[in-house]
Protein backbone atom coordinates (compact mmCIF):
# COMPACT_ATOMS: atom_id res chain seq x y z
CA UNK A 1 0.00 0.00 0.00
CA UNK A 2 1.28 3.21 -0.93
CA UNK A 3 0.73 5.11 2.53
CA UNK A 4 2.57 8.59 0.55
CA UNK A 5 -0.82 9.11 -0.96
CA UNK A 6 -3.30 6.90 1.36
CA UNK A 7 -6.36 7.64 0.89
CA UNK A 8 -9.01 6.44 3.54
CA UNK A 9 -10.86 3.21 1.99
CA UNK A 10 -14.00 4.15 2.67
CA UNK A 11 -16.92 3.07 0.62
CA UNK A 12 -18.77 5.98 -1.41
CA UNK A 13 -21.63 5.55 1.91
CA UNK A 14 -21.99 5.11 5.28
CA UNK A 15 -23.47 1.85 4.39
CA UNK A 16 -21.16 0.97 1.41
CA UNK A 17 -22.73 0.51 -2.19
CA UNK A 18 -22.39 -3.26 -1.32
CA UNK A 19 -25.28 -5.05 0.77
CA UNK A 20 -24.03 -5.50 5.02
CA UNK A 21 -23.73 -8.86 4.55
CA UNK A 22 -21.62 -8.72 1.51
CA UNK A 23 -19.33 -6.18 2.88
CA UNK A 24 -15.85 -7.67 4.32
CA UNK A 25 -15.30 -7.59 8.34
CA UNK A 26 -12.14 -5.17 7.47
CA UNK A 27 -15.03 -2.93 5.37
CA UNK A 28 -17.61 -2.81 8.38
CA UNK A 29 -14.68 -1.50 10.49
CA UNK A 30 -13.42 1.10 8.48
CA UNK A 31 -16.84 2.06 7.35
CA UNK A 32 -17.92 2.36 11.23
CA UNK A 33 -14.69 5.04 11.69
CA UNK A 34 -15.85 7.19 8.56
CA UNK A 35 -17.88 9.56 10.75
CA UNK A 36 -14.66 10.49 13.10
CA UNK A 37 -12.41 10.47 10.28
CA UNK A 38 -14.84 13.80 8.73
CA UNK A 39 -15.16 14.98 11.84
CA UNK A 40 -11.48 15.15 12.91
CA UNK A 41 -10.42 16.62 9.30
CA UNK A 42 -13.91 19.27 9.24
CA UNK A 43 -15.15 20.28 12.51
CA UNK A 44 -13.01 22.27 15.09
CA UNK A 45 -14.71 20.64 18.13
CA UNK A 46 -12.56 17.41 17.18
CA UNK A 47 -8.94 16.41 17.30
CA UNK A 48 -7.95 19.55 18.61
CA UNK A 49 -4.64 21.18 19.96
CA UNK A 50 -4.85 22.23 23.22
CA UNK A 51 -1.74 24.39 24.24
CA UNK A 52 -2.90 25.81 27.79
CA UNK A 53 -5.37 24.78 30.43
CA UNK A 54 -6.33 28.18 32.79
CA UNK A 55 -9.53 26.50 35.01
CA UNK A 56 -11.81 24.55 33.33
CA UNK A 57 -10.91 26.43 30.02
CA UNK A 58 -8.70 25.34 27.31
CA UNK A 59 -6.78 27.15 24.94
CA UNK A 60 -7.16 25.82 21.36
CA UNK A 61 -5.01 27.94 18.77
CA UNK A 62 -6.15 31.65 19.58
CA UNK A 63 -9.22 30.78 21.71
CA UNK A 64 -10.11 30.22 24.78
CA UNK A 65 -13.25 27.84 25.65
CA UNK A 66 -14.59 26.21 28.29
CA UNK A 67 -14.63 22.72 28.63
CA UNK A 68 -17.69 20.49 29.06
CA UNK A 69 -15.88 17.28 27.24
CA UNK A 70 -13.77 16.56 30.58
CA UNK A 71 -14.60 13.39 32.37
CA UNK A 72 -12.45 14.90 35.81
CA UNK A 73 -15.67 14.95 37.47
CA UNK A 74 -14.04 16.09 40.98
CA UNK A 75 -11.81 18.19 38.98
CA UNK A 76 -8.82 16.38 40.73
CA UNK A 77 -6.84 17.03 37.54
CA UNK A 78 -6.35 20.97 38.93
CA UNK A 79 -6.24 20.22 42.55
CA UNK A 80 -2.82 21.81 43.61
CA UNK A 81 -2.23 19.71 46.73
CA UNK A 82 -2.35 16.62 44.09
CA UNK A 83 -0.57 18.00 41.22
CA UNK A 84 2.31 18.92 44.27
CA UNK A 85 2.24 15.42 46.29
CA UNK A 86 4.41 13.66 43.16
CA UNK A 87 7.95 14.79 43.48
CA UNK A 88 9.29 12.78 46.59
CA UNK A 89 7.69 10.24 44.99
CA UNK A 90 9.56 10.54 41.66
CA UNK A 91 13.28 11.13 43.49
CA UNK A 92 12.26 7.66 45.20
CA UNK A 93 11.26 5.69 42.50
CA UNK A 94 12.36 7.58 39.24
CA UNK A 95 9.76 8.72 36.23
CA UNK A 96 9.28 5.03 34.99
CA UNK A 97 10.65 1.77 36.11
CA UNK A 98 9.84 0.06 33.56
CA UNK A 99 9.33 -3.66 34.92
CA UNK A 100 5.96 -5.15 34.16
CA UNK A 101 4.56 -6.00 37.28
CA UNK A 102 4.79 -9.73 36.69
CA UNK A 103 8.50 -8.57 38.27
CA UNK A 104 7.75 -6.44 40.32
CA UNK A 105 5.58 -2.95 41.10
CA UNK A 106 6.35 0.20 43.19
CA UNK A 107 5.03 -0.32 46.92
CA UNK A 108 2.68 2.42 45.53
CA UNK A 109 0.61 -0.23 43.82
CA UNK A 110 0.06 -1.75 47.17
CA UNK A 111 -0.74 1.46 49.12
CA UNK A 112 -3.17 2.12 46.66
CA UNK A 113 -5.26 -1.39 46.02
CA UNK A 114 -5.55 -1.31 50.11
CA UNK A 115 -6.94 2.32 49.96
CA UNK A 116 -9.49 0.83 47.34
CA UNK A 117 -10.27 -2.50 49.38
CA UNK A 118 -11.41 -0.67 52.03
CA UNK A 119 -13.26 2.46 50.05
CA UNK A 120 -14.98 0.07 48.11
CA UNK A 121 -15.66 -2.79 50.80
CA UNK A 122 -14.01 -5.51 48.19
CA UNK A 123 -12.39 -8.60 49.42
CA UNK A 124 -9.48 -7.87 47.06
CA UNK A 125 -9.13 -5.67 44.22
CA UNK A 126 -5.83 -5.45 41.55
CA UNK A 127 -4.95 -2.23 39.42
CA UNK A 128 -4.11 -2.59 35.45
CA UNK A 129 -3.19 -0.03 33.18
CA UNK A 130 -6.74 0.46 31.74
CA UNK A 131 -10.20 -0.24 32.24
CA UNK A 132 -9.88 -0.89 28.03
CA UNK A 133 -7.23 -3.66 28.36
CA UNK A 134 -9.07 -4.57 31.86
CA UNK A 135 -12.14 -6.01 29.11
CA UNK A 136 -9.54 -7.07 26.61
CA UNK A 137 -7.99 -9.51 29.27
CA UNK A 138 -10.60 -10.26 31.94
CA UNK A 139 -13.92 -10.82 29.68
CA UNK A 140 -12.00 -13.65 28.19
CA UNK A 141 -10.84 -15.71 31.32
CA UNK A 142 -14.21 -15.01 32.78
CA UNK A 143 -16.38 -16.44 29.94
CA UNK A 144 -13.94 -18.91 29.21
CA UNK A 145 -16.10 -21.27 26.29
CA UNK A 146 -19.52 -19.77 28.22
CA UNK A 147 -22.04 -17.56 27.24
CA UNK A 148 -21.56 -13.43 27.41
CA UNK A 149 -24.79 -11.86 27.98
CA UNK A 150 -24.00 -8.06 27.17
CA UNK A 151 -26.55 -5.17 27.19
CA UNK A 152 -26.84 -3.59 23.92
CA UNK A 153 -25.96 0.10 25.22
CA UNK A 154 -22.84 -1.45 27.23
CA UNK A 155 -19.95 0.64 26.14
CA UNK A 156 -18.27 -0.20 22.93
CA UNK A 157 -14.98 -1.51 24.62
CA UNK A 158 -16.81 -4.00 26.89
CA UNK A 159 -18.20 -5.39 22.98
CA UNK A 160 -14.64 -5.19 21.86
CA UNK A 161 -13.92 -6.93 24.88
CA UNK A 162 -16.19 -9.60 23.81
CA UNK A 163 -15.22 -10.10 20.06
CA UNK A 164 -12.28 -11.21 21.42
CA UNK A 165 -13.76 -13.69 23.72
CA UNK A 166 -15.82 -15.19 21.34
CA UNK A 167 -12.65 -15.57 19.37
CA UNK A 168 -11.41 -17.81 21.67
CA UNK A 169 -14.36 -19.98 22.17
CA UNK A 170 -16.58 -17.77 24.08
CA UNK A 171 -20.79 -17.32 22.71
CA UNK A 172 -22.10 -13.86 22.79
CA UNK A 173 -25.20 -12.82 23.41
CA UNK A 174 -26.83 -9.49 23.15
CA UNK A 175 -30.06 -7.81 25.31
CA UNK A 176 -31.92 -5.10 24.70
CA UNK A 177 -30.95 -2.15 27.33
CA UNK A 178 -31.93 -2.93 30.88
CA UNK A 179 -34.52 -5.47 29.35
CA UNK A 180 -34.28 -7.92 32.47
CA UNK A 181 -37.02 -10.05 31.44
CA UNK A 182 -35.35 -11.04 28.11
CA UNK A 183 -32.24 -11.14 29.55
CA UNK A 184 -33.83 -13.95 32.17
CA UNK A 185 -34.71 -15.44 29.31
CA UNK A 186 -31.29 -16.25 27.59
CA UNK A 187 -30.21 -17.35 31.23
CA UNK A 188 -32.57 -19.77 30.94
CA UNK A 189 -31.91 -21.27 27.70
CA UNK A 190 -28.28 -21.36 28.64
CA UNK A 191 -26.73 -24.60 29.29
CA UNK A 192 -23.22 -23.12 29.11
CA UNK A 193 -20.85 -23.77 32.68
CA UNK A 194 -19.85 -20.02 32.98
CA UNK A 195 -22.36 -17.13 32.29
CA UNK A 196 -21.05 -13.57 32.28
CA UNK A 197 -23.83 -10.49 32.44
CA UNK A 198 -22.21 -7.41 31.21
CA UNK A 199 -23.16 -4.17 32.09
CA UNK A 200 -22.26 -0.39 32.68
CA UNK A 201 -22.49 1.04 36.33
CA UNK A 202 -23.46 4.64 34.85
CA UNK A 203 -24.14 4.89 31.03
CA UNK A 204 -21.63 7.38 29.13
CA UNK A 205 -23.86 8.94 26.86
CA UNK A 206 -27.25 9.06 29.30
CA UNK A 207 -25.66 9.37 33.11
CA UNK A 208 -28.47 6.92 33.95
CA UNK A 209 -28.06 3.62 35.90
CA UNK A 210 -29.37 -0.16 36.10
CA UNK A 211 -30.85 -1.43 38.66
CA UNK A 212 -27.95 -3.24 40.27
CA UNK A 213 -30.08 -5.68 42.74
CA UNK A 214 -31.92 -6.97 40.08
CA UNK A 215 -29.51 -7.77 37.57
CA UNK A 216 -27.40 -9.25 40.85
CA UNK A 217 -30.39 -11.17 41.91
CA UNK A 218 -30.80 -12.48 38.13
CA UNK A 219 -27.18 -13.28 38.01
CA UNK A 220 -27.18 -15.52 41.23
CA UNK A 221 -30.50 -17.28 40.03
CA UNK A 222 -28.43 -18.35 37.28
CA UNK A 223 -25.43 -18.92 38.96
CA UNK A 224 -23.52 -16.60 36.66
CA UNK A 225 -21.16 -13.47 37.22
CA UNK A 226 -22.28 -9.54 36.63
CA UNK A 227 -19.57 -8.06 35.31
CA UNK A 228 -20.08 -4.12 36.00
CA UNK A 229 -17.77 -1.32 34.43
CA UNK A 230 -18.37 1.50 36.37
CA UNK A 231 -15.95 3.96 34.53
CA UNK A 232 -17.53 7.10 35.02
CA UNK A 233 -19.79 6.17 38.11
CA UNK A 234 -16.79 5.49 40.22
CA UNK A 235 -15.86 8.34 42.41
CA UNK A 236 -19.47 10.61 41.80
CA UNK A 237 -21.59 7.33 42.88
CA UNK A 238 -21.49 6.37 46.36
CA UNK A 239 -23.27 4.83 49.55
CA UNK A 240 -26.52 6.75 50.73
CA UNK A 241 -26.79 8.10 54.12
CA UNK A 242 -29.27 10.28 56.37
CA UNK A 243 -26.23 12.80 56.13
CA UNK A 244 -25.23 12.82 52.99
CA UNK A 245 -24.37 16.35 51.26
CA UNK A 246 -26.28 15.16 47.71
CA UNK A 247 -27.92 12.60 46.16
CA UNK A 248 -25.11 11.42 44.70
CA UNK A 249 -24.40 9.37 48.00
CA UNK A 250 -21.05 9.70 49.95
CA UNK A 251 -17.23 8.77 49.21
CA UNK A 252 -17.75 8.07 45.53
CA UNK A 253 -17.27 4.55 46.39
CA UNK A 254 -19.29 2.58 43.67
CA UNK A 255 -22.36 1.74 42.15
CA UNK A 256 -22.57 -1.19 43.83
CA UNK A 257 -22.49 0.41 47.50
CA UNK A 258 -25.08 3.18 46.10
CA UNK A 259 -27.35 0.76 45.69
CA UNK A 260 -25.94 -1.17 49.18
CA UNK A 261 -25.80 -4.47 47.43
CA UNK A 262 -22.85 -7.01 47.79
CA UNK A 263 -20.02 -8.18 45.56
CA UNK A 264 -21.80 -12.10 45.76
CA UNK A 265 -21.50 -13.13 41.91
CA UNK A 266 -20.02 -9.61 40.63
CA UNK A 267 -17.22 -8.32 39.20
CA UNK A 268 -16.64 -4.58 40.08
CA UNK A 269 -14.12 -2.61 36.98
CA UNK A 270 -13.89 0.82 37.28
CA UNK A 271 -11.38 3.33 35.68
CA UNK A 272 -9.37 6.01 37.96
CA UNK A 273 -9.09 7.98 34.80
CA UNK A 274 -12.39 10.20 35.51
CA UNK A 275 -13.05 11.58 38.62
CA UNK A 276 -9.67 10.36 40.25
CA UNK A 277 -7.78 11.82 37.07
CA UNK A 278 -5.58 8.86 37.01
CA UNK A 279 -4.63 7.03 33.84
CA UNK A 280 -5.15 3.28 35.71
CA UNK A 281 -8.09 1.07 35.60
CA UNK A 282 -9.12 -1.58 38.51
CA UNK A 283 -10.71 -5.21 39.06
CA UNK A 284 -12.68 -5.70 42.46
CA UNK A 285 -12.87 -9.37 43.19
CA UNK A 286 -11.59 -12.32 45.39
CA UNK A 287 -8.04 -13.02 46.31
CA UNK A 288 -8.36 -16.12 44.72
CA UNK A 289 -9.69 -14.80 41.54
CA UNK A 290 -6.65 -11.57 41.55
CA UNK A 291 -4.17 -14.24 42.22
CA UNK A 292 -5.51 -16.29 39.32
CA UNK A 293 -5.47 -12.93 37.41
CA UNK A 294 -1.37 -12.14 38.30
CA UNK A 295 -1.15 -15.58 35.81
CA UNK A 296 -3.13 -15.23 33.33
CA UNK A 297 -4.19 -11.46 32.85
CA UNK A 298 -1.53 -9.87 29.77
CA UNK A 299 -1.74 -6.41 31.02
CA UNK A 300 -0.29 -7.37 34.26
CA UNK A 301 2.14 -9.63 32.56
CA UNK A 302 3.70 -7.85 30.13
CA UNK A 303 2.16 -3.94 30.25
CA UNK A 304 4.27 -1.57 31.79
CA UNK A 305 3.90 0.25 34.56
CA UNK A 306 1.76 3.47 35.35
CA UNK A 307 3.94 6.53 35.83
CA UNK A 308 5.11 6.89 39.05
CA UNK A 309 3.71 10.68 38.87
CA UNK A 310 0.53 8.81 38.37
CA UNK A 311 0.55 6.34 40.77
CA UNK A 312 1.44 9.02 44.00
CA UNK A 313 -0.95 11.68 42.20
CA UNK A 314 -3.56 8.76 43.19
CA UNK A 315 -2.35 7.87 46.71
CA UNK A 316 -3.14 12.03 47.43
CA UNK A 317 -6.15 12.03 45.78
CA UNK A 318 -7.74 9.61 48.34
CA UNK A 319 -6.91 11.56 50.84
CA UNK A 320 -8.19 15.05 49.27
CA UNK A 321 -11.53 12.56 48.60
CA UNK A 322 -11.83 11.53 52.66
CA UNK A 323 -11.10 15.41 53.43
CA UNK A 324 -13.15 17.21 50.37
CA UNK A 325 -14.86 14.80 48.26
CA UNK A 326 -18.12 15.00 49.58
CA UNK A 327 -18.12 19.01 49.40
CA UNK A 328 -17.03 18.46 45.59
CA UNK A 329 -19.64 16.33 44.96
CA UNK A 330 -22.02 17.81 46.56
CA UNK A 331 -20.67 21.47 44.28
CA UNK A 332 -20.89 19.06 41.64
CA UNK A 333 -24.76 18.18 41.97
CA UNK A 334 -25.60 21.73 42.51
CA UNK A 335 -23.86 23.10 39.13
CA UNK A 336 -25.56 19.90 37.32
CA UNK A 337 -29.42 20.36 38.40
CA UNK A 338 -29.02 23.88 37.89
CA UNK A 339 -28.01 23.01 33.80
CA UNK A 340 -30.82 20.50 33.70
CA UNK A 341 -33.47 22.40 35.67
CA UNK A 342 -33.17 24.78 32.69
CA UNK A 343 -32.95 21.89 30.31
CA UNK A 344 -36.19 20.45 31.55
CA UNK A 345 -38.16 24.04 31.78
CA UNK A 346 -37.49 24.82 28.00
CA UNK A 347 -38.45 21.30 27.12
CA UNK A 348 -35.23 20.17 25.63
CA UNK A 349 -35.32 17.04 25.53
CA UNK A 350 -32.27 14.37 27.42
CA UNK A 351 -32.01 10.94 28.04
CA UNK A 352 -30.63 11.75 31.80
CA UNK A 353 -33.26 10.92 34.72
CA UNK A 354 -30.62 10.78 37.49
CA UNK A 355 -28.77 14.29 37.58
CA UNK A 356 -25.49 12.39 37.00
CA UNK A 357 -22.97 15.14 35.08
CA UNK A 358 -23.56 13.65 31.85
CA UNK A 359 -26.08 15.11 29.55
CA UNK A 360 -26.95 14.19 26.03
CA UNK A 361 -28.79 16.70 23.87
CA UNK A 362 -29.88 15.41 20.57
CA UNK A 363 -30.76 18.04 17.54
CA UNK A 364 -34.05 18.08 16.26
CA UNK A 365 -31.83 17.23 12.73
CA UNK A 366 -29.07 14.83 12.89
CA UNK A 367 -27.43 16.57 9.70
CA UNK A 368 -26.90 19.57 12.26
CA UNK A 369 -24.16 18.18 14.36
CA UNK A 370 -21.23 19.50 12.22
CA UNK A 371 -23.10 23.15 12.20
CA UNK A 372 -23.69 23.28 16.48
CA UNK A 373 -20.45 22.19 16.52
CA UNK A 374 -18.99 25.19 14.74
CA UNK A 375 -21.72 27.30 16.27
CA UNK A 376 -20.82 26.24 19.95
CA UNK A 377 -16.68 26.67 19.20
CA UNK A 378 -17.33 30.31 17.85
CA UNK A 379 -19.30 30.42 21.44
CA UNK A 380 -16.45 29.34 23.52
CA UNK A 381 -18.00 26.29 24.43
CA UNK A 382 -15.89 22.60 24.20
CA UNK A 383 -18.15 19.70 24.10
CA UNK A 384 -18.65 16.04 22.84
CA UNK A 385 -20.11 15.83 19.57
CA UNK A 386 -22.03 12.41 18.59
CA UNK A 387 -23.32 12.49 15.26
CA UNK A 388 -24.76 9.66 13.37
CA UNK A 389 -23.82 6.84 12.65
CA UNK A 390 -21.78 7.02 15.88
CA UNK A 391 -25.10 6.91 18.01
CA UNK A 392 -28.93 6.48 16.33
CA UNK A 393 -29.88 9.10 13.91
CA UNK A 394 -32.91 9.87 16.24
CA UNK A 395 -30.03 10.72 19.36
CA UNK A 396 -27.61 12.66 17.22
CA UNK A 397 -26.18 16.04 19.22
CA UNK A 398 -23.73 16.13 21.66
CA UNK A 399 -22.53 15.38 25.30
CA UNK A 400 -21.88 17.99 28.13
CA UNK A 401 -19.72 17.14 31.31
CA UNK A 402 -19.90 18.90 34.24
CA UNK A 403 -17.23 18.92 36.64
CA UNK A 404 -16.62 20.25 39.99
CA UNK A 405 -14.15 22.38 38.53
CA UNK A 406 -16.64 24.28 36.28
CA UNK A 407 -17.60 27.80 37.85
CA UNK A 408 -21.36 28.80 38.40
CA UNK A 409 -20.37 31.77 35.87
CA UNK A 410 -19.30 29.16 33.47
CA UNK A 411 -22.90 27.83 33.69
CA UNK A 412 -24.46 30.46 33.33
CA UNK A 413 -23.14 30.97 30.40
CA UNK A 414 -23.28 27.58 29.63
CA UNK A 415 -27.13 28.26 29.71
CA UNK A 416 -27.31 31.24 27.73
CA UNK A 417 -25.39 29.77 24.52
CA UNK A 418 -27.32 26.54 24.84
CA UNK A 419 -30.63 28.94 24.28
CA UNK A 420 -29.08 29.79 21.70
CA UNK A 421 -28.53 26.91 19.89
CA UNK A 422 -32.53 26.32 20.81
CA UNK A 423 -33.71 29.34 19.13
CA UNK A 424 -30.93 29.15 16.43
CA UNK A 425 -30.81 25.20 15.45
CA UNK A 426 -33.34 23.33 17.10
CA UNK A 427 -33.34 20.52 19.53
CA UNK A 428 -35.73 17.85 20.03
CA UNK A 429 -38.71 18.20 22.76
CA UNK A 430 -39.73 16.33 26.05
CA UNK A 431 -42.67 16.77 28.22
CA UNK A 432 -41.17 16.51 31.69
CA UNK A 433 -43.61 14.91 34.99
CA UNK A 434 -45.39 18.21 36.90
CA UNK A 435 -42.63 18.06 39.44
CA UNK A 436 -40.19 19.57 37.24
CA UNK A 437 -38.34 16.38 35.82
CA UNK A 438 -38.87 13.03 35.36
CA UNK A 439 -35.65 12.17 37.91
CA UNK A 440 -35.19 8.96 38.68
CA UNK A 441 -32.57 8.51 42.16
CA UNK A 442 -32.58 5.20 43.43
CA UNK A 443 -33.24 4.73 47.12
Amino acid sequence: MDFQNFSPPFSREHGGLEKKAEMSRYQKIINSCRTLYELSETNPMSDAVITAVDGRKIKVGNKWLIDYASCNYLGFDLDKEIMESSSEAVKRFGTYPSWSRLLGSPSLYQDIEEKLIDLIGTEDCLLLPSVTLIHFSIIPILANEGDIFVDRRAHKTIYDGSTFAKSVGANVHKFNHNDLGQLELLLKMSDAKSKLICIDGVYSMSGNYPDIPKFARLAREHNATLYVDDAHGFGVIGERSHDELCPYGKKGNSIIKYFNETYDNVIFVASLSKAYSALIGFVACSTKLKNFLKSTAAPYLYSGPAPIATLANLKKSFEVNEKRGDQLRADLYRRTKKFLDFIREEKIKTFNETDFPIIELPLANAEDVYRTGEFLFEKGIYVTLSPYPLVPRDEAGFRIQITAANTDQEIDYLIRVIKEVKDKIGFQTKEYATNGHSTKIYS
